[in-house]
Formats: C-alpha cells, sequence, structure tokens
C-alpha cells in the first residue's frame, strides 16, 4: 500500500487509538484538564490529516480515490475496503471539524467520569469517519450501526433526568430499523451471488448492478428495508419520534454530534445506496416519501411553535431541515440541483444547529434551565453570546450571505422543476416550512436574546446576580464555525462544482428511466406526421450540408 492510500485507515483509527489509550491506568488521567487535552490532540489529529486527504484530493474526478483493502473472509468476500469521492470527503471533513471543538466545549459540561465520556466521544468518531469512508457494505453497515453504542451510553450515562428512557428509544428506534437494513443488503448479495456461480461479494459498487437487474417487485422491498434503518436515522417524520428525546436528555455534546454528523449517516445512506440500487422503485415511491418529508417539514416546524425548552425547539428543527434534504434526493432534476443542494445542506445543517446546541449548552451551564419563559433579554446581560445566537440563528433560517441559504434553495428549485417525481405540489409546503421556521426562530430569538431582562434564579447566587458573558474558550469554540459559516454563503461554489460529477454519477440509473419514459411519453402524445417530420429532420439537415458544400 501506497501512504496515500494508508492515510484514510489511520485517519479512522487515530481516534480510536487515543480512546483506548485513555483507559490506561495512570495519574497522568486522574485529572480532568489532561483527558481534554489528550482527547483533543486525537481528534486534532484526525482533522489534520483530513486535510491533508483534501488538499492531495482530485476534486475534478467523480471516482473512489484513495482506494484500499484489508482482506477479511475472503470466501464470502469480506474485507475492510476503502475510498472517498468528494461527497464522504465534505462530510468527513464536517466530522472532523466538529469534533475538535466539542472536546474543548465539553470541558465544563459535567464532573466525573470524564474518561469514560471522552473515551466514547473518541470511539465515535471512529465509527462515523468508518461509515463515510467505506466501500464494502458490511463494512459500512458496522461502522453504521456501531455509532449506536457510544451514543446510547453518552445519552444514558451522562445525559438529563430522563437519560434512561430518552436512551433506550433512541436504541430501540435505531437498531430496529437497521436490522431491516441488513436484511435488504444480504437480499441483494444473494441476488449477486445466485448469478455469479455462487460467488459473494459485498462491494458496493458491484451490488449496484445487482440490485438494478431485479424486476420492480423486488427492488421496492430492498428500498424499503433501506429506508427502514436510513429513515428512521435522518429521522424521517414519522419515525422521528426519539430524537426531541434523545436531544433533550444529551449532554451537549451528545447533541452536538447528534445534529452535526449523526443524522447526517441516514441521507447519506438514501445517497449511496437507496438512489443507485433500486432506481425504478425509487421514481415508483418518490412522491409516497416526498410527501412524509413535506409532512415532516410541516409538523416539526408547527410543533416549534408550542415549545417551551429551547433545547427541544432546535431538535424538532432538525426534523423539519432534514425533511428538506430528503425532499431534494427526491427530486430528480434534470441539473440535479435537488440532490447537491441536500448535500450542501447536510454539511450546512450540521454547522448551524451544532453551533445552537453549544449557544444552548453555553446558557444551560450558567442556568441549569433551558426554559423560555425563565429568561429573557439575556442579550443585555451577554452580548457576545447574544451575537453568536443570532448569527448561528440567521444561519439556519438560510439568510442570503450565510451557509443555510444556497442550499436551501437548491433543494427548493429542485423539487419545484422536477415534473416527473415532485413538482410544486412538493415545493409549495416545503416553502410555507421555510417561513414557519423563520417564525418560530425568531420567535425563540424575541424571548432568550430580546425584551427587558430576565435572568433566573440559579442556587447558591443573590437575586442581583448577573451572569458572565463568554469566556476565551467558548469565544475559540463558536468562531471557527461562523467563519465557515460566512465562507460558505460567500463561496459555496468550490462545495457545489466538486458535488456535479458524483451525484450524477449515483443519480443516472434513475435518471436514464426518467429521460426514456420522457421519451416514450413524447412519442404517445406526438402525432403521427410530426413524428415522421422529426425522424426525416436528420437527413434533411444532411443534404442542407451537401447543398451548402457544392455551391
Amino acid at each position: 500500500m501506497t501512504l496515500e492510500t494508508l492515510l484514510i485507515p489511520a485517519m479512522v483509527l487515530v481516534p480510536a487509538i487515543f480512546a483506548f489509550v485513555l483507559l490506561i491506568p495512570g495519574k497522568v488521567f486522574d485529572f480532568k484538564k489532561n483527558i481534554v487535552a489528550f482527547s483533543f490532540v486525537g481528534t486534532l489529529f484526525s482533522f489534520i490529516i483530513s486535510l491533508f486527504i483534501a488538499f492531495n484530493f482530485n476534486w475534478g474526478e467523480p471516482v473512489m480515490q484513495m482506494q484500499g483493502a484489508i482482506p477479511w473472509v475472503p470466501d464470502f468476500g469480506l474485507t475492510f475496503s476503502w475510498g472517498i469521492d468528494s461527497i464522504s470527503l465534505w462530510l468527513i471533513l464536517l466530522t472532523t471539524f466538529l469534533m475538535p471543538l466539542i472536546i474543548i466545549g465539553s470541558y465544563s459540561s459535567f464532573e466525573g467520569r470524564e474518561r469514560e465520556f471522552f473515551f466514547w466521544m473518541l470511539v465515535l468518531e471512529t465509527a462515523m469517519i468508518g461509515t463515510f469512508v467505506a466501500t464494502d457494505i458490511i463494512f459500512f453497515y458496522i461502522c453504521f450501526e456501531f455509532t449506536l453504542v457510544p451514543l446510547f451510553f453518552l445519552i444514558g450515562v451522562f445525559g438529563g433526568e430522563n437519560r434512561l428512557k430518552a436512551a433506550r428509544i433512541f436504541f430501540l428506534y435505531t437498531f430496529t430499523g437497521s436490522m431491516l437494513t441488513f436484511a435488504a443488503i444480504l437480499f441483494v448479495a444473494w441476488t449477486y451471488s445466485t448469478t455469479h456461480a455462487g460467488v459473494w461479494t459485498f462491494q458496493i459498487t458491484e451490488l449496484y448492478a445487482a440490485a438494478q437487474s431485479m424486476p420492480l417487485h423486488h427492488q421496492g422491498l430492498v428500498l424499503a428495508g433501506l429506508l427502514a434503518g436510513f429513515a428512521v436515522k435522518v429521522p424521517l417524520f414519522p419515525v422521528h419520534t426519539w430524537l426531541p428525546l434523545a436531544h433533550t436528555e444529551a449532554p451537549t455534546a451528545g447533541s452536538v454530534i447528534l445534529a452535526g454528523v449523526l443524522l447526517k449517516l441516514g441521507t447519506y445512506g438514501i445517497l449511496r445506496f437507496a438512489l443507485p440500487m433500486t432506481p425504478e422503485a425509487i421514481i415508483a415511491f418518490a412522491p409516497y416519501v416526498g410527501s412524509l418529508a413535506v409532512a415532516g417539514v410541516l409538523y416539526a416546524a408547527l410543533v416549534c411553535w408550542v415549545q417551551t425548552d429551547v433545547k427541544k425547539l432546535i431538535a424538532y428543527s432538525s426534523v423539519s431541515h432534514l425533511g428538506f434534504c430528503v425532499l431534494g434526493l427526491f427530486s430528480f432534476d434534470s441539473n440535479n440541483m435537488g440532490s447537491i443542494g441536500a448535500v450542501m445542506y447536510m454539511v450546512n445543517h450540521g454547522l448551524s444547529t451544532g453551533a445552537l446546541f453549544l449557544c444552548i449548552g453555553m446558557i444551560y451551564e450558567r442556568f441549569h434551565t433551558r426554559e423560555m419563559a425563565k429568561m429573557s433579554g439575556l442579550g443585555r446581560a451577554m452580548p457576545i453570546w447574544g451575537f453568536f445566537m443570532v448569527f448561528f440563528t440567521a444561519s439556519s433560517v438560510g439568510l442570503p450571505g450565510l451557509n443555510g441559504f444556497v442550499g436551501e434553495f437548491l433543494t427548493l428549485i429542485g423539487s419545484f422543476v422536477s415534473p416527473y417525481t415532485l413538482g410544486w405540489q412538493f415545493a409549495a409546503p416545503a416553502a410555507a416550512g421555510m417561513i414557519f421556521a423563520a417564525i418560530y426562530l425568531f420567535y425563540m430569538l424575541g424571548k432568550v436574546v430580546w425584551g427587558p431582562l430576565k435572568i433566573p434564579h440559579v442556587h447558591g447566587h443573590t437575586a442581583d446576580w448577573k451572569p458572565s458573558d463568554l469566556n476565551a474558550r467558548e469565544i475559540s469554540i463558536l468562531v471557527p464555525i461562523a467563519i465557515v459559516c460566512v465562507w460558505l454563503g460567500f463561496n459555496p461554489n468550490p462545495l457545489l462544482n466538486s458535488l456535479e460529477k458524483p451525484i450524477a454519477q449515483l443519480s443516472a440509473p434513475t435518471n436514464s428511466i426518467i429521460d426514456a419514459q420522457k421519451e416514450a411519453t413524447l412519442k404517445a402524445t406526438t402525432p403521427a406526421h410530426v413524428e415522421a417530420d422529426i425522424s426525416l429532420e436528420p437527413q434533411a439537415k444532411a443534404w442542407e450540408s451537401k447543398v451548402l458544400i457544392a455551391n
């Protein structure tokens, strides 16, 4: 293997190595600051490697790059194989960028059991990166499923009062859906083996062709199985009910990871597997999935209006925002604007909503409450915090000039100009959801940031106590995210241009079927004499060119 090939496994394994070093007995890890510093270095190394990969990556090529493989069970075609394209690389950069900031942000979140907490954080990063780099579907599934374990303990051990209930519901929902996804994967692999003399493989590109050759009813079963796991992870309405409770009870770091990266595993799985594997079923069921996405956008937006817990409000907003992602993925417009916008939306949502959870965690550490009725006008007492809260809310709403605008706009336009799967009937109510989002988010700002100053009573402080504004550590966490939000808002072209070719490649099977349907519809509605004229047009142009040359 070349050094370039080894960069990806190094990026995956570095956090895991640092995680297990944390378990080694020793006095050096008896101090919280040492544990945090060591964990930060582990995530920082992974981020530096991801930057080096991005620097050496050919952004103009749609194929998988830096590929490598380690045989696991060759008789059954099982390998640990990896590779990246621009889609997975952007999500990897999002993951490795957020993780060091989350580690620093967790310094003052809790006391006790620090080794255990940061061990699970580092293991979770390994599983998330492994999901994005896997080119063997079993390797992907192992990493995809293993993300449940660290987050289960992060919520169940370090969460709020109802943490055990939240952890159980989260695990049951996602594990049940993932089992159905695993069944669909095995069915596709078995189909491949029946047409290749009993030879098994789990290479993703090989399984694409096997699944595409299936009849429509088999593709429908595969699509249902894939969506069972991926839709729960998104989460898509109506299997979203685990998310608000998990967000509310999770520690701040868990909420940021959940919103920033883990929810994207669902939309990434839909794009990477469901779309290219089951093109006929996707077209047949796109209106139904689009209806669920629109229902989630509107339902979650309306539920946000009646929330009193600011963290739960942001959690429900994630259901609404990810509905836009799914809508874009199923639009199949001629220029793939919906899918490109959906991938950009994934990155933007991870930045904006992750930062909002960080901001909410910072006030929770000061007041030990998230009830909007108990606080108002905090921008007067904490102007720096108020600035970041307004900034990231504007980014989440999709204010032009910030990162949220372009992805949201492309997703909506892609859905609108999608006559064969979606169309204006889906885009119009989704656009109304954007308006609802602006209302409930700015209402939240009006209650918490602006208005008369009202500070919650904190046990041990006097009635005239005022909280301290953000310190240097907290500002250093939010500033890098804000810079990236501004950069993507004013210069989205590097991201958008790099996504065109790989998304076109993944959408090609579905787009070819849609093009064939268009041609068949055109022939069916075109009069015979017009069709004859169209068929003679190339011959007429050929004779015309000969005459011109002769003259």
